[in-house]
């Protein structure tokens, strides 16, 4: 969809289930923790995009119509880092850690094309396996990271130093 015909009920349904929905969750769960005076880990799920913005050219193909990565999901992505580092002050006293992860592309049935185009983005020249995220959320979960908090871990193949 082109940002000029982004109509504005599009935008509240994607930010309300997207940056909304991660409120409520870190708001319900945060809460129970509070309530019951024990310490705990919060982890959002971002995105690269919320740390690069989406290159635009990746979605052209051919013979169709134009296609562009909708606005919304940066600014949710966006808003997620920021609600994670709010988060991560807020409860930081009560012992609660707030810290979000940044996945790149994942290699899930994407045309060939779209493929070929986010590998040459991709330092590592390829997408991520499924499970290459596992270490990462086990890590923001274990005693490791008791000292995080705040923090967007980006995990892209380097796709967001370029």
């Amino acid at each position: 969809r082109l940002f000029e015909n982004f109509n504005l009920d599009e935008w509240n349904k994607e930010v309300n289930v997207g940056l909304t929905g991660a409120m409520l969750c870190s708001k319900i769960f945060g809460s129970e923790m509070v309530k019951k005076k024990v310490s705990g880990t919060i982890i959002n799920i971002a995105s690269d995009l919320s740390v690069i913005a989406p290159n635009q050219n990746l979605y052209k193909i051919k013979n169709q119509p134009k296609f562009t990565k909708p606005v919304t999901y940066s600014v949710i992505k966006h808003g997620i880092v920021g609600l994670t580092k709010y988060l991560a002050s807020y409860w930081g006293e009560k012992k609660i850690r707030v810290n979000s992860l940044s996945p790149g592309p994942v290699l899930n049935d994407q045309s060939k094309m779209l493929q070929k185009n986010l590998k040459k983005e991709i330092p590592l020249r390829r997408l991520a396996k499924k499970n290459e995220y596992i270490g990462a959320i086990q890590f923001l979960s274990s005693k490791n990271s008791d000292y995080m908090t705040g923090q967007n871990i980006v995990v892209d193949g380097g796709r967001s130093i370029w």
